[in-house]
């Protein structure tokens, strides 16, 4: 059981990024209580809907520790919650958090269903043209939980594990096949034989098995 360490929602708005405008949600506001519906928190959007957005992606949730590495990798101050999560806490990094993982956030319940596939804005929000090739190769993305039970959620709910379905597909294991072993058939085999992953997952990971012979 922790504490989440805010709440952030907001809708697409237009931001000019080295002279290019384009729609995004990255630059999410932090707000005292919000409801979670099946789709999304109250007040909360997306623009790139390929990434984010839809039930299974419903929270995006960015590890706290994280900030800490990023910043010191590139020597700037990367302050929360730029990466345009909604919610953030220590100690569930991508190691720590496994697919169908389920808990308590505030009034509802949430189920852990993939980690997060990171566009460029990260690295244009953040100013740093490297950091979205970081991110992916590190695997630090961070993830997202559909919504089991919708309710209100609060910036100082506690987000508590009700059940972990299983126990040898973490988030960040699920990440290294995703984005670099994608020829490890095995590995995706296992991966999809999991119920909770997320839709699009298990469509692209099995596009891949067609082309496994």
């Amino acid at each position: 059981m922790v504490q989440i360490l805010y709440l952030n929602v907001g809708m697409p708005e237009e931001i000019n990024w080295n002279g290019k405008k384009e729609q995004s949600a990255i630059r999410k506001k932090r707000v005292a209580q919000a409801f979670l519906s099946k789709d999304s928190f109250r007040g909360d959007g997306v623009a790139a809907t390929e990434f984010h957005g839809g039930p299974d992606r419903a929270v995006c949730f960015y590890p706290m520790e994280h900030y800490t590495k990023w910043s010191d990798e590139f020597g700037k101050d990367l302050a929360a919650p730029t990466f345009g999560e909604n919610i953030s806490a220590s100690g569930m990094t991508e190691a720590d958090i496994y697919i169908g993982d389920t808990y308590k956030l505030g009034e509802a319940v949430i189920q852990v269903s993939q980690g997060r596939v990171p566009c460029s804005k990260i690295s244009k929000n953040n100013q740093i043209g490297q950091l979205l090739k970081r991110v992916v190769e590190t695997g630090y993305t961070g993830y997202f939980f559909r919504v089991i039970q919708e309710g209100m959620v609060y910036e100082d709910s506690e987000i508590i594990l009700l059940e972990r379905k299983q126990n040898n597909m973490s988030i960040l294991r699920a990440n290294k096949i995703y984005f670099h072993d994608r020829n490890d058939y095995g590995a995706i085999e296992e991966l999809l034989h999991i119920d909770e992953l997320a839709e699009e997952w298990k469509k692209n990971l099995a596009t891949l098995l067609k082309h496994k012979n």
